[in-house]
Order: C-alpha cells, then structure tokens, then sequence
C-alpha cells in the first residue's frame, strides 16, 4: 500500500524504479524495461512521466469542471420545470372543480325543478280531497234524509201523507247520479321517473360546448397566453416565465392543438376577427419547434397581415371573422374556406406520411377555437 517512488526497490528484480511505462501505466526497474513483457513499449524517466501524467490529469479535471458546472446549470433549468408543474397542477385541480361544480349546479337546479313540478301537480291531483269531502258531506245528508223517512213511515196516516210531498221532494234531490272517479287523477309517474338520468343528461347537452380542436399550452411561446379552458390564444408583449421544455416554441408565436391526426377527416373554425396578424393551418409533429427554421418545410397554412408584411404560407387579402380549416389526411388536402359568407380560400394537396398537428400563430390580439355548435 506504500506508494512507489524513486529510490523505492522493484518487487520483482530489486532495483531501483527509475521509468515509468507509459503502455502499463506503471513504474518499472531498468530490468523491467528490457523484459518481454514491457516489449515494444515507451517509456520516460519519472520527472518526464509526472508531466505527462499531471497533462492528462489536468485535461480530464477540466472536463470535470465542465460538467460540474453545467450540471448546476442544468439544475437551474431542472428547477423551473419542477415549479412549473407545481403550479400546473394546482391550477389545473382549480379549473376541474370549477368545471364540476357548474355540472354539479346543473344537476341541483334540473331536481329542483323536477321536485317542483311534482309538488306542484300533487297540489292540483288534491282536487280528489275536495271531492271526498263533499261525498263524506253527502253521506250526511243522506243519512239524516233516511233517517227523518223512516220516522215518516211509522207516524200516524194523517202525519204521513201530510210529510209525504216533501219527502218525496228530498228523495228526487239526493238521487243525483253517483260520483265517478275523474281519469287521470294519479300522479303521472313516469314523466318525472321515466328515464331521467337520459333526459338530464340530453338536457345537459344545451349547457356544454365540444370544441373540435384543443390547445396544449406546453407547446405556447411564452408570448402567448392560452385561456383556461384551453380553446382561445392572446399574444402579449410581456414574456412569460415558463420552461423552455422541448416541445415549445421559441422563436415564433405559435401554438400546436393537443391531438395530432394521422388518418381521417378534420374540420375545425377558428374565430379571427379580434387579430391582426394570424397564421393558421397544420404541420408534422415532426417539425423544429426551436429557432427560426420551422416553416422551412412540413407546413401548410394560410395567413393574414394587416400591415402587409410578407409571410409563409398562402396570404388572405380581406380580413375575416372566422377561418374554417378541413384537413383530409387520406386524399392529402388542407382546405381553408370563410364559413361565414361561405368562401373558399386556399387548398393545399400533398402526401402525409408524418402526424400532423394544428398550428395557431397569433402576433396581434387573440384567436379563438369555435364550438361544434357554431360550425
């Protein structure tokens, strides 16, 4: 365990260790350097080897450092994303029981309704009680109508056929037809059982929008702030502190939709009138996303610049209110048309090999993902 130096005794021939072997990385006798087991190999006095080795020594420490330091910068950038999907998250929690909550106040207000309604016709089958109670008062009357003639039969001849024209009067009176039982003077069941979870659920469908094409903000240049509920794009002038994570964009302000399409047809409107600068169409899942160079190919759009700079893409002289986008992956076509006065724009033909994804760049105000329901 004693380190070798000079002066020290070769363990194998008992001479001093003078060399250094630059092949074994070893000290060696002059013994050593002529044995067959050091053949060919080069070798350089101690003082020599020791510089050599501090070179090698420093260069590998170097590097070293290198990595140490960029390791603790990457630990910055670590850092950022880790915050980040802290926030996310608790954002996110936030928006789903937002959401919820609106679901959970429809289904509260639909059985109060529906509560409603059935007190309210269970009032108005209470006419049955009315009825009762005037039967249970015609009973009375009868009663004493029977009793007052049977007190009739058994007094004197004279007594009798005295009463005899108004007892006769009360009977035609109290022999009005029987009451009936009205029809429909139930509680009507089934229209408040029947079904309910899909008549709610049908009714439901009034109060909530599906939007064709949803944005995914992990791909937003940090310019661009993407809404809550994730179907509309503003571009601000402040620059938003966010991970450069590889999926977003760094140089234009663009954003992707969430879902890529690889088969099928696609249609989706997008609302443009609040922006004076737009890009819209499709591109591979494929393309560069960093720097400058993501519209040198695999993208097919149309554009808008209301102050007349030149652009990628096919432009739209007139603005519009809303852009319609129809991508067929099969036959290879982008078509853009207005729906609104019902224009066609541009088509582009090709053949999709890759993925392809939405893209929205929006340099001037906001852009706006319209609902089925408006298409």
């Amino acid at each position: 365990g004693t380190p070798l130096g000079v002066g020290e005794l070769c363990s194998l021939h008992s001479e001093k260790l003078k060399l250094f072997c630059l092949e074994d990385k070893q000290l060696v006798c002059l013994v050593c350097r002529d044995s067959q087991k050091h053949d060919n190999h080069t070798f350089r006095p101690i003082g020599e080897a020791v510089s050599l080795c501090k070179e090698e020594v420093n260069t590998a420490l170097k590097s070293l450092q290198e990595k140490h330091k960029n390791n603790e910068k990457m630990k910055g950038e670590f850092e950022k994303p880790v915050q980040h999907i802290k926030s996310q998250a608790d954002h996110t929690e936030r928006q789903i029981k937002q959401q919820f909550e609106k679901l959970h106040q429809f289904l509260r207000d639909e059985e109060e309704a529906t509560i409603t309604a059935l007190r309210e016709e269970e009032e108005q089958k209470q006419k049955m009680k009315e009825k009762l109670e005037e039967l249970n008062r015609d009973i009375s009357a009868l009663s004493h109508s029977i009793r007052d003639m049977e007190e009739m039969m058994k007094a004197s001849d004279v007594c009798f056929l005295k009463e005899f024209p108004v007892s006769m009067e009360r009977v035609q009176i109290s022999s009005q037809p029987d009451p009936q039982t009205p029809s429909g003077a139930l509680i009507d069941v089934p229209r408040y059982l029947g079904n309910l979870p899909f008549r709610v659920w049908m009714k439901m469908q009034d109060i909530v929008q599906n939007t064709p094409v949803i944005l995914d903000p992990n791909t937003a240049n940090p310019h661009l702030v993407v809404s809550d509920d994730l179907t509309s794009v503003k571009w601000t002038r402040n620059k938003q502190l966010l991970p450069d994570n590889p999926e977003r964009f760094d140089w234009y302000p663009c954003v992707l939709g969430s879902e890529g399409f690889n088969s099928g047809t696609h249609c989706w409107d997008v609302e443009v009138k609040e922006s004076q600068y737009w890009r819209l169409g499709v591109t591979t899942a494929s393309n560069q996303r960093k720097g400058s160079d993501f519209f040198k190919s695999d993208v097919w759009c149309v554009y808008y610049n209301h102050y007349g700079l030149p652009g990628f893409g096919f432009s739209v002289e007139q603005d519009h209110e809303c852009v319609r986008v129809n991508l067929d992956y099969d036959r290879g076509t982008v078509s853009f048309s207005d729906p609104v006065t019902n224009t066609h724009l541009h088509t582009f033909t090709t053949t999709f090999t890759d993925t392809v994804l939405p893209f929205f760049w929006c340099w001037s105000d906001s852009l706006r993902i319209l609902p089925f329901s408006s298409q």
